[in-house]
């Protein structure tokens, strides 16, 4: 086979797929390894969906439906990013075949953040290298890799084929630093020496290791390493001519709904909490639309979700901090469309009440967060509510306290009040406080969902310009944090064991993800 992976994008407001760009043609094998790499910007507040479709090319057209479709692949920029080690694994499927269980192969797809846009140029030359071939010498080419944060490596360089010698001279090439090494010019940078066959089963001829340090040190001198394969050694000679954000904390996210009695009845189109047959209504758009951005970094997609405000079964007792599918001990929902299950069952066993209150659930959180504070943990809670805030002191506090801790407040307001409270608890204006002390950093973002809505109806218009609304300050408030604190990315810590303080409801057990 002659195989080529083509990336398509998709459009956030009419959700076409656009073609982004091909990786060169890798020729009989049915493991390629492409070299060319896509750089796309990345967002944090959006859905960045992807497709990846791959081809066996039959002729040199460019017009894709003249080659043989092998499958493709679906997924989001940020499920790679929030992958363990930033790599992704997915199954490729084939929407002809349409056979359930048919593999089609799998695809692996790895992301890294652009560090270090210098250039360096690049030459290498060989001396007395292995004869591979019966008939003549050795047609060698090199392959280059870079070393990733788990210890594997990724090709990032395929140099040409020189044809018949021993002792061949490769045409200089450029190469972005960030390629090499991601900027760390003390990572190891493998290069593997082969000899070319016309099948696809090149001949291993050795390898060596090195550093963009190592080769930097000696600016336009040679370079020699020696190229090591059982007991041969040969010689290789580097002629120097000139000079996806992954950090290694888990993210926790938690929703807490408004259930209060301002909603309206729930069997009513007047409620905000309506569950119209023909769309969502606004708590579940807002929900939709920030979860499904984060639930890209959480392993195992799995939530837990609160409500506040009502009364419970049996006995009508009110909550403020209650377990949207029923069971407080594993209040877990898996993924946002677990939680949207929750939030519709609830709506059907508890009855609406008040008043509202913010500061139990954010205590909960705040509890849990102030137990890992070393910068491995980092928790996000979501707040939908409608209106008024009842017991505004005890949230003003709450926030103050919770500001030093790893942790943000997400707050959608739905609905056509004012929200001058929620405004006030944003703190972009002036810093929030209570009783004299000032929080030690912004953790609140609040926006009216109202101000987001498309005017011509398009739901999924309007959930993402929710989402990149209230995402969009996130990675800053986790970075102020990290800061303030001194604390560095480091290796991945090992999974997270929940061990909540006493005394603490165990609502908000831990659950990991990465970004």
């Amino acid at each position: 086979v002659s195989t080529v992976c083509v990336l398509y994008t998709q459009g956030i407001a009419n959700r076409e797929w656009r073609e982004f760009g091909r990786t060169e043609v890798i020729d009989n094998t049915l493991n390629p390894d492409f070299v060319r790499k896509f750089i796309l910007d990345y967002f944090f507040e959006e859905r960045q969906n992807l497709r990846f479709d791959l081809y066996d090319l039959d002729c040199k057209s460019d017009n894709l439906s003249k080659h043989d479709f092998l499958g493709q692949a679906f997924c989001t920029l940020g499920e790679i990013v929030g992958s363990l080690g930033s790599r992704l694994e997915k199954p490729l499927i084939h929407v002809l075949i349409g056979i359930p269980g048919k593999k089609c192969g799998t695809i692996i797809v790895r992301a890294e953040e652009l560090s270090n846009c210098r250039s360096v140029m690049l030459q290498f030359c060989g001396n007395k290298l292995d004869k591979k071939d019966f008939f003549g010498k050795s047609d060698p080419f090199l392959v280059f890799y870079r070393s990733n944060e788990d210890g594997s490596y990724t090709i990032c360089h395929k140099t040409e084929v020189v044809k018949n010698t021993l002792d061949p001279v490769w045409q200089a090439f450029k190469i972005p630093v960030r390629a090499l090494c991601n900027g760390d010019y003390d990572r190891s940078i493998k290069v593997e020496v082969y000899d070319w066959d016309r099948d696809g089963g090149h001949d291993f001829i050795g390898e060596f290791s090195t550093s963009y340090r190592e080769m930097s040190r000696s600016q336009s001198q040679f370079h020699i390493y020696e190229v090591n394969f059982f007991t041969h050694t040969h010689t290789l000679v580097l002629s120097y001519l000139q000079g996806f954000i992954i950090f290694s904390t888990q993210i926790n996210f938690t929703v807490a709904i408004d259930f209060t009695a301002s909603n309206g009845n729930p069997s009513q189109p007047t409620s905000l909490h309506y569950m119209s047959p023909y769309q969502l209504n606004d708590y579940a758009m807002a929900l939709r639309a920030v979860g499904e951005i984060i639930q890209d970094y959480d392993s195992d997609k799995m939530f837990p979700a609160l409500g506040f405000g009502a009364k419970l079964p049996p006995d009508g007792r009110v909550s403020h901090e209650f377990a949207l599918n029923g069971n407080p001990q594993n209040p877990y929902c898996n993924g946002i469309e677990g939680v949207m299950e929750a939030y519709y069952q609830s709506l059907k066993s508890v009855r609406l009440y008040g008043p509202t209150h913010f500061s139990p659930v954010i205590n909960h959180v705040a509890r849990y967060a102030s137990a890992v504070t070393d910068g491995s943990q980092y928790f996000i809670l979501l707040i939908i509510s409608d209106g008024v805030i009842t017991d505004m002191a005890q949230t003003k506090e709450s926030i103050v306290n919770a500001a030093s801790l790893p942790m943000s407040i997400i707050i959608v307001g739905v609905g056509p009040a004012e929200f001058d409270e929620m405004i006030e608890l944003d703190g972009d204006e002036e810093r929030i406080s209570s009783q004299g002390r000032y929080a030690e950093r912004d953790i609140v973002q609040f926006v009216p969902f109202r101000d987001y809505i498309d005017r011509r109806g398009n739901h999924i218009l309007s959930m993402a310009r929710l989402a990149k609304e209230v995402l969009a300050e996130i990675p800053d408030q986790f970075l102020s944090y990290m800061r303030t604190r001194g604390i560095k990315p480091g290796p991945l810590p090992p999974p997270y064991t929940p061990c909540p303080p006493p005394a603490i409801h165990p609502l908000l057990a831990r659950r990991v993800s990465r970004i």
